[in-house]
């Protein structure tokens, strides 16, 4: 389980433009580098953190006017039909025009609902529910929960407003820390050298990131600066999610030591075949079962470059894949008269 306990927001608490007016979205203000910090927060948050719990739905039998009234009195464009949980289908503003237009508007919802439907899961990735506004022209998707229950409805406005808040906390969160800080000695190190490792299971969907969120906790309690152990997070959670969509299973390794971190992700094949094909942003082995399921865009070879200080992969057809991620700890001294690296 996650140690993170992202913000939920209820209802209409802030506008959208006052959260954007308070967000300076520039990489100084987020601490060096905004794409990570997006990258973490897309890894960070699942559907059920920003979708609305509080769903109006409909029955099957209501009529087309009784849909109208509801979709006016609240101001929304669609509508879930469903009975004790169970999703039927989606009556839209489309669907009461045409009604208005022939004549149907005492029809029942069910003779007029669209019943093939889009839907997303509350355990998936929001970076998911966006690739789906972008692919689809919906105004907003229903939620469903494991055991396929309606649990809640999400826009692409929710998402937005989210990762916007989220954001400014982020910035609130740099500017305490900027202004707290004091400059004293760090303390001694008490470990020089750190290493663990977890196994990671073919397409076992369920635990996939588990570790990244234990690194992610391992780095805090070593307090390892924010900004890199940010760095490391999307690293991991990366490699962690190839080793289980695109392999046969593998282990990641985390090696923490004075000067660096390192994560080494192994795998047991299948190897890739063209390497540089592979660390290009959008490339993927995944299947359609996997993409279905919200994983598999990219194979996160080029973020895990991106955010690493060193970076180098390894692959054999038929044999294996290793990446390794090394990041700096310790500012590289400047030399005199010149400038860090």
């Amino acid at each position: 389980m996650s140690d993170y306990s992202p913000t939920i927001l209820q209802g209409q608490q802030t506008n959208d433009d006052e959260i954007l007016a308070k967000t300076p979205l520039d990489a100084k203000a987020l601490g060096g580098d905004s794409s990570v910090v997006i990258m973490e927060l897309l890894q960070r948050f699942k559907v059920r953190d920003v979708m609305k719990r509080q769903v109006l739905s409909i029955p099957r039998k209501a009529t087309l006017r009784e849909a109208q009234r509801i979709l006016r009195e609240n101001h929304i464009s669609g509508l879930p039909v469903s009975e004790d949980g169970r999703l039927y289908g989606i009556i839209s503003v489309n669907d009461i025009i045409n009604g208005l237009d022939h004549g149907w508007m005492d029809d029942t919802v069910d003779m007029h609902m669209a019943s093939s439907l889009v839907v997303l899961e509350a355990g998936m990735p929001i970076s998911f529910a966006l690739r789906y506004f972008n692919n689809y022209t919906y105004g907003r998707f229903p939620v469903l929960d494991s055991n396929r229950q309606l649990v809640g409805i999400i826009s692409q406005r929710d998402v937005m407003r989210a990762l916007l808040y989220e954001l400014s906390v982020e910035i609130r969160k740099l500017e305490r820390k900027t202004a707290d800080k004091v400059a004293q000695p760090a303390p001694p190190s008490e470990t020089h050298f750190f290493r663990r490792e977890w196994a990671v299971v073919h397409n076992d969907l369920t635990g996939a990131g588990r570790a990244a969120n234990e690194i992610k906790q391992l780095l805090r309690e070593k307090k390892v600066d924010r900004a890199v152990a940010r760095r490391i997070a999307v690293a991991a959670y990366e490699l962690e999610i190839n080793i289980c969509i695109h392999s046969h299973g593998g282990v990641l390794v985390l090696v923490i030591s004075d000067n660096a971190v390192t994560i080494t992700a192994k795998d047991r094949g299948p190897g890739i075949p063209d390497i540089e094909w592979a660390c290009r942003d959008g490339t993927s082995t995944a299947n359609d079962w996997i993409r279905s399921l919200g994983f598999g865009a990219g194979m996160g070879l080029s973020n895990s470059k991106r955010v690493a200080d060193f970076f180098e992969i390894e692959s054999e057809v038929g044999k294996f894949t290793k990446v390794t991620c090394a990041f700096n700890l310790k500012k590289l001294e400047a030399p005199a008269g010149g400038t860090a690296s």
